[in-house]
């Protein structure tokens, strides 16, 4: 097995996002976006590409948008624009001389890429499932070419990384809500972030369950409710947290009670993967 990759964290998927993130995952084949795209996003990524080429001149593979923003429904969602960058080779100078790029880039408001060598994309699928289904079901390649088209993926270890990440997120979220719960805004704040993170690991248990994923965070919700028989009304109040769109101002009773609903059904979520392994 190939080295880590560099910079890979379970944010890959969050995308996300966690998500880093903004993850994300693939079941289903989704069209790439026309790179007819409007001019500030083209210029944007036309910008990015130069700098990169500037910066790692001969070192430069490729640079693969993948994720939500990598396709054309996306139904107006605010989606994280990923980047996956490979290079022949990584050390400490190339990421050092790629601060300039990269900041810019997150000025942006975008995630920081994620850097990978060509060896690495080649060797590295079976330790990053969740993040390379993402990769594979939605991506469009911006310069070089596509390393992503011949990787080989399995659910081998699928079952194995999304139930470590979801216990992982559901621990830190527990942390987190002892400080949150000093205020109302506080856990309104701390559900509506951490919402995506688990969304974006819900299309992994969808992949488990043999389901093809939306590509929507509403969605892929809404759908895991169904399919594992849980409570969607939760979820639902913390999306509408999320799009500020709630009907009345909520009280701290109100927001506690919430958040406990929120923890419980995740709980169901991770059972419904741990009962996968003693099928």
């Amino acid at each position: 097995m190939a080295a880590s990759a560099v910079v890979v964290t379970s944010a890959v998927a969050e995308a996300g996002a966690v998500g880093r993130s903004e993850l994300e995952v693939q079941c289903s084949k989704f069209e790439p976006r026309d790179l007819n795209l409007e001019l500030t996003m083209r210029q944007q990524y036309e910008a990015l590409i130069d700098d990169l080429k500037s910066t790692h001149r001969g070192n430069l593979v490729s640079v693969i948008l993948y994720g939500g923003a990598a396709v054309r429904d996306t139904n107006g969602e605010d989606v994280e624009r990923n980047l996956l960058i490979a290079l022949r080779k990584i050390g400490p100078e190339d990421l050092r001389n790629a601060h300039a790029s990269i900041r810019e880039w997150v000025r942006m408001g975008n995630p920081v890429p994620v850097y990978f060598t060509v060896s690495e994309l080649e060797n590295a699928a079976d330790v990053f499932p969740i993040e390379f289904r993402q990769m594979e079901a939605a991506r469009q390649v911006l310069y070089g070419p596509d390393l992503l088209a011949d990787i080989k993926l399995t659910d081998e270890n699928l079952r194995h990384q999304t139930e470590y990440e979801l216990r992982s997120k559901l621990l830190r979220l527990r942390r987190k809500y002892i400080p949150a719960s000093a205020s109302v805004d506080g856990l309104k704040t701390l559900m509506a972030e951490s919402l995506p993170s688990f969304a974006a690991f819900f299309r992994a248990v969808l992949v488990l369950y043999g389901l093809n994923p939306p590509v929507r965070k509403r969605e892929v919700v809404a759908l895991t409710v169904e399919h594992l028989k849980l409570d969607g009304g939760p979820f639902e109040r913390i999306f509408n947290i999320r799009a500020n769109n709630l009907d009345h101002e909520m009280t701290e009773k109100e927001a506690n009670e919430l958040f406990g609903e929120y923890m419980e059904q995740i709980e169901g979520v991770i059972d419904a993967v741990d009962a996968l392994d003693r099928r």
